[in-house]
């Protein structure tokens, strides 16, 4: 696998990571493959407890496994005055700290921005949160599928007329969240640079989902109401949708401009014409159901040898445990391998589309850099037996 030449844009850049399962330890992955060194800070007791969340690979959670490669991990107790002595420490020496309490936490810890601030003017602090670190839900605890209620994206998908649809993947967490606080850091960095001063950076997983409804926005700006399984891009039409085959797989449908209609059309043997493209409900409805009959009538495989000739944007379904075996993702080599450790072997990794990192470390077990990492933060023998 060729490096990326992106993989050590980052080193030197010192990251302690507060945060605990998906939205903040993805974020802190995407800086350690860009060649930051993140060191996990993590509670004696338990730590991420993403780690024992079923289902598990060995002893640890697969999804731990395959957020958390390329990072340290280091115990410190937060609640005891000399595991905060050491944060801010550490702090002094660090350029970035991520973390995902309740808004507050760290202030009634006494380790808040203005804190860390002061021992490090040049530190840049992500805070990512459900709602925001000010507001009337401050206080109020939530999960991804809250957070998209609230930013209008669970409102567009689903059938018309029927239920908002679960999505598939954490959509708020990682995109909401993760990929918000990569921009806001590198640009924090970049700001840096400029003014010698550090940030708080106030990240909201609801905002950042909110944000991803901005053309939706846009259509509804111009008094185009925006509702699920009416809309252009969500069902409104038939030449864009997804259709079952005759054994139960599924084509992704998105031939939108009439070069792709007609081409689709020519493909499956149907008489098209453009101007089914702007058709309104009924017709749409009636196209929609003469689709569905025609691609209900072969299976996938043959879909898939006729599309593969024909430029016209449509796509199989391709189900999870077939991505790692795609041709594209092999020519592209999108996924990688990682020795686990003991008790856990070989583990399935995907490379961000920033590029694999070069030499990545395992996920770390809990704690098991403590020393080490004390040691490179100047911490003394005596100084580490102490909070050891």
């Amino acid at each position: 696998m060729a490096p990326s030449p992106l993989a050590d844009a980052l080193q030197g850049i010192r990251v302690l990571d507060l945060s605990r399962l998906l939205p903040g330890p993805f974020l802190t992955m995407v800086l350690a493959d860009l060649g930051a060194d993140v060191v996990k800070i993590e509670d004696p007791a338990l730590g991420d407890y993403l780690r024992t969340m079923p289902p598990l690979h060995g002893e640890l959670s697969g999804r731990y496994l395959a957020v958390n490669r390329g990072k340290r991990s280091a115990v410190l107790d937060l609640k005891a005055p000399a595991g905060r002595a050491a944060l801010l420490r550490m702090a002094a020496q660090a350029d970035v700290v991520v973390e995902s309490f309740r808004p507050g936490v760290l202030d009634k810890l006494g380790v808040g921005y203005a804190q860390l601030a002061a021992a490090n003017a040049r530190l840049v602090l992500c805070s990512i949160s459900g709602f925001g670190q000010t507001g009337p839900y401050v206080d109020r605890a939530g999960h991804d599928l809250g957070y998209l209620a609230l930013a209008g994206v669970l409102a567009m998908g689903g059938p018309a007329g029927g239920a908002p649809m679960m999505p598939g993947v954490q959509i708020a967490d990682l995109a909401g969240g993760a990929l918000w606080s990569a921009t806001a850091i590198l640009a924090a960095l970049v700001g840096r640079h400029r003014t010698g001063r550090g940030a708080h950076l106030d990240i909201s997983m609801t905002e950042g989902a909110l944000a991803l409804t901005a053309a939706e926005l846009g259509n509804l700006a111009c008094g185009v109401p925006a509702t699920r399984g009416t809309a252009t891009l969500n069902g409104g039409l038939a030449c864009y949708g997804i259709y079952r085959t005759a054994d139960d797989r599924y084509l992704a449908v998105g031939a939108l401009e009439p070069k792709f209609w007609l081409a689709l059309n020519q493909a499956i043997g149907r008489r098209g014409d453009a101007a089914e493209l702007v058709a309104g409900p009924d017709g749409q409805a009636a196209t929609r159901a003469e689709l569905a009959q025609i691609f209900a009538a072969r299976p996938a495989a043959a879909w898939t040898q006729i599309f593969g000739a024909c430029d016209c944007c449509v796509e199989l379904v391709t189900e999870l445990d077939e991505l790692a075996d795609h041709p594209l993702h092999q020519a592209r080599e999108v996924f990688f391998s990682l020795d686990g450790g003991p008790g856990i072997g070989p583990i399935s990794q995907v490379r961000t589309p920033l590029g694999a990192p070069v030499a990545p470390r395992r996920p770390p077990r809990h704690g098991e850099h403590t020393r080490e990492v004390l040691a490179d933060y100047g911490f003394s023998p005596d100084d580490i037996a102490a909070l050891t």
